[in-house]
């Protein structure tokens, strides 16, 4: 059985695909790892979801989450030597298509809306938030690559944000919880 650890990262250093040795806190290093926070949280909410029998894209959505992964790990000057696999504008059309199948179902919305009401709901933002942190790493990468796949990434997590968000109050609506409407003081 191969070993986990190499202890070639010992001194703060890491591989991107293709060789090329980067330190942890490289830009790059902070998108693929946020992505894969995402996952994370993405793969509790669809444990989660399973319990109500929700059906859902989460898996999909968990593999595209890795093709992301994998465009970020990827060093664009030596990693052409390997096949990676793509992200596609028609997985951005998929989220766009989930989000308004389960909008029609929706309320009207008429306040913000507050993470909470129940963990299902809880967890959904949470995955939301990391997923707008992770957006926001990749736009940083993004301003200083210009990169066509960098650019896809961006799309796909804004959207994928928008349908967390969806999923969120759908998840509310399903359960029959009440959403917790943001209320400004006023003084």
């Amino acid at each position: 059985m191969a070993k986990i650890y190499t202890k070639t990262g010992d001194k703060g250093k890491t591989s991107l695909i293709g060789g090329t040795r980067v330190n942890k806190n490289d830009l790059r290093v902070e998108c693929y790892g946020t992505v894969d926070e995402l996952n994370a949280h993405i793969g509790l909410l669809n444990d989660e979801l399973k319990t109500i029998s929700l059906e859902n894209i989460l898996p999909e959505i968990q593999n595209n989450l890795f093709i992301i992964g994998s465009l970020l790990a990827a060093d664009a000057n030596k990693s052409s030597k390997f096949s990676l696999p793509e992200l596609r504008e028609e997985d951005v059309v998929l989220l766009e298509k989930e989000i308004d199948k389960m909008n029609e179902s929706l309320p009207k919305m008429t306040h913000f809306i507050l993470p909470g009401g129940h963990i299902f709901v809880s967890q959904a933002h949470i995955a939301r938030t990391v997923c707008r942190r992770s957006e926001r790493w990749c736009v940083e990468l993004l301003s200083e690559l210009n990169d066509a796949n960098i650019l896809l990434i961006v799309k796909y997590l804004n959207r994928l944000s928008d349908y967390l968000f969806v999923l969120a109050r759908f998840i509310a609506k399903r359960l029959n919880v009440e959403e917790v409407k943001w209320i400004p003081r006023h003084e």
